[in-house]
């Protein structure tokens, strides 16, 4: 096959639609690679800090761009993708306001890559969706195309395992899961991803495949809950839990630390589990394990605002309603400027919904960026640390254990500090104003 041979010598063109978190460190990989890259996005935006060398993601820096652009073009023409021998789609699968899968990314996607396609092409999904998605979703819509799948065009499922912030796993390095519509599918695929990440695990279907990266993030998702749910019994019977988790994670077999937060953020483990459960009810399968984890999850929030009312009531005899709170952290996790999906915005809400007036510092979120929800803050500047001791503030709230945050001056502000992560105890600094939520 001229494909197979072209993807073995380095000579195809690939396609990444979707240059977010997953597509701009796949495409910057395929090309460090050796193949020829054009990157899709319908922001023309990113295109343009692209061209200029300038990164807006933390996975791939300026020097990277620089090494690979010259096999990189960046377009917002989706007819280029007549010019690609793989294609890749890298887009967005959240949930609608019923908590339902979206896919209507992956749809337009497809509609897309249909009315370019040429013969000969590899079309892969790595959007993260349902068991079923390749099969009944994206096959249809490339049929449309005209050419015959398995002969013309070749479809395969491989789950995106990008990890914001993590040092250790990047793109390459990160084991890929790979799926192939049949043999010849199959072909592409492990040539494809084999030449660009360090190491391949083939399973059987696209349906396996896309069952596999739902399963990871329910792992996930199950065990943060199980450990939030700790936390609250713990706190009634006076048990640090961290102190737990600390002692268990010493067992060198049969347990894995999870550990508790403010609630679910990062567009994977709040939102993919839904994602089987929707799928789940076609086949009459209740799955009240994962619904109660993301219950448990998404109540977060609300328990550490009630925590917050109770501190300030014991400290200070009054609630939340005029207080000045100072809210450390708003992206999802340590060290990124990732927002998708962070708790913090949620709590953001709830405080100023209770009354009260909420600042915010964090190194990596100079401002808070636009998001398909939590509109009203869009544009909210930090505060610069320097000026927090002139605020007044009555409580603080650590949201996120960003290490750049001067955990030592947040104790000199003399208030009440609510500490969600354990980030202060961590630090080994005094406790005396710290309480665990």
């Amino acid at each position: 096959m001229a494909l197979l041979d072209r993807l073995r010598t380095r000579e195809a063109t690939v396609g990444i639609i979707g240059l977010g978190y997953v597509g701009l460190p796949l495409a910057v990989a395929a090309a460090k690679a050796g193949y020829s890259v054009i990157g899709f996005d319908v922001d023309a935006s990113k295109v343009e800090r692209l061209y200029a060398r300038e990164s807006y993601i933390e996975a791939v820096s300026p020097d990277d761009l620089a090494q690979t652009d010259h096999l990189c073009a960046w377009t917002v023409d989706f007819e280029q993708i007549a010019t690609c021998d793989v294609v890749v789609i890298c887009v967005p699968t959240p949930l609608n306001q019923h908590r339902e899968p979206d896919l209507s990314f992956v749809e337009d996607t497809a509609r897309q890559i249909a009315a370019h396609v040429t013969p000969e092409t590899l079309v892969v999904l790595e959007s993260t969706t349902w068991p079923g998605t390749t099969e009944e979703v994206l096959k249809p819509i490339l049929a449309q195309s005209g050419h015959a799948l398995g002969r013309d065009i070749f479809v395969g499922f491989s789950p995106e395992r990008e990890d914001p912030g993590n040092a250790t796993y990047r793109t390459q390095t990160i084991p890929k899961i790979i799926a192939g519509d049949g043999e010849a599918a199959q072909a592409l695929m492990e040539a494809f991803y084999g030449a660009v990440v360090e190491t391949v695990v083939t399973v059987p279907t696209p349906t396996v495949a896309e069952a596999v990266k739902i399963t990871e993030n329910i792992f996930r998702s199950v065990n943060i809950a199980l450990v939030n749910e700790l936390k609250l019994i713990y706190d009634e019977m006076g048990i640090d839990v961290w102190e737990v988790i600390d002692g268990a994670a010493t067992k060198p077999f049969g347990y894995m630390p999870f550990y508790p937060g403010p609630g679910l953020g990062g567009h994977c483990i709040p939102i993919d589990p839904f994602y089987l459960t929707w799928r789940a009810r076609k086949f009459d399968v209740p799955t009240r394990f994962i619904e109660l984890a993301g219950e448990i999850n998404t109540n977060m929030p609300a328990h550490i605002v009630h925590r917050t009312r109770e501190v300030l009531d014991r400290a200070q005899g009054r609630g939340l309603n005029g207080a000045k709170l100072l809210l450390v952290g708003v992206a999802y996790k340590k060290n990124v400027s990732d927002m998708r999906e962070s708790p913090a915005m949620r709590l953001m809400q709830l405080f100023e919904e209770a009354g009260a007036e909420v600042s915010f510092i964090d190194p990596h979120v100079p401002q808070i960026p636009q998001m398909r929800e939590y509109g009203i803050f869009e544009g909210r500047a930090a505060l610069d640390p320097g000026r927090i001791s002139d605020a007044g503030f009555d409580a603080v709230v650590i949201a996120t254990d960003h290490d750049a945050v001067d955990y030592a001056a947040l104790l000199e502000l003399g208030c009440p500090i609510i500490d969600t992560r354990n980030a202060m105890a961590k630090r080994g600094l005094p406790m005396d104003l710290v309480t665990k939520a």
